[in-house]
């Protein structure tokens, strides 16, 4: 049964956590999903570099059914049309495409385009985005941006991308991140080849654990 939006977006915020899932083959790509599974990860973003992407996230939803599945850089609504056919859950990207912020409106998907100045940020709010991809966050000076961005904008979701590690993903959420994009850091696939998936599972339950610690500290 089709999550609705609202479902889709609880479930992020809840994980806080989105790893973005690049890979250079599909038997490369489930091997990832599977060992951030095995470290508790339960949603997932396929970018559209991987080599057939769709049949890719097709898979995964068939796979690994408790999984909540998007696609990633999306660049146009034609591709987030094709991706939302074959199942998408979410549609991500890494620019500022109104025309595909309002495709997903018309489907009811959460959508989470990216931006990065105030202008674009609050560009793709107005237009309709459930969530801004602040992309790429480490190189605008990683949390401290994140933070100068919600002071004034308090009321726009915001998911970092870029930067984020282990060491740095507390900051981030202290700075008020929604969730956090996580790349190659999780998504190793060097130990995937090496016939390594633990290592990709350990940093699956230390990225948890620093998200539930976060939590914690913040209820307490």
């Amino acid at each position: 049964m089709a999550k609705t939006k609202q479902e889709v977006l609880a479930r992020m915020r809840a994980t806080g956590l989105v790893p973005v899932l690049r890979a250079n083959s599909e038997e490369q790509a489930m091997k990832l999903v599977a060992a951030m599974m095995d470290g508790g990860v339960d949603v997932m973003e396929v970018t559209m570099t991987v080599p057939g992407a769709v049949k890719v996230m097709a898979r995964i939803l068939r796979e690994f059914p408790a999984m909540l599945v998007g696609a990633g850089t999306v660049l146009d609504p034609q591709a987030a049309q094709a991706c939302l056919d074959e199942g998408a859950e979410f549609i991500v990207s890494p620019a500022l495409n109104i025309a595909t912020i309002e495709l997903c409106q018309r489907a009811s998907i959460a959508v989470l385009p990216g931006a990065l100045t105030p202008t674009e940020i609050v560009t793709a709010w107005n237009a309709g985005a459930d969530v801004v991809k602040v992309f790429p966050a480490s190189a605008m000076g990683g949390a401290s941006y994140l933070r100068s961005l919600k002071a004034p904008l308090p009321q726009i979701e915001l998911i970092p991308t870029g930067g984020v590690s282990v060491p740095t993903a507390q900051d981030f959420l202290a700075a008020g991140a929604f969730a956090l994009g996580v790349g190659a850091d999780l998504v190793n696939t060097k130990a995937i080849d090496a016939g390594q998936p633990e290592i990709v599972t350990e940093k699956a339950k230390q990225y948890l654990a620093v998200v539930e610690d976060f939590r914690n500290t913040q209820s307490a």
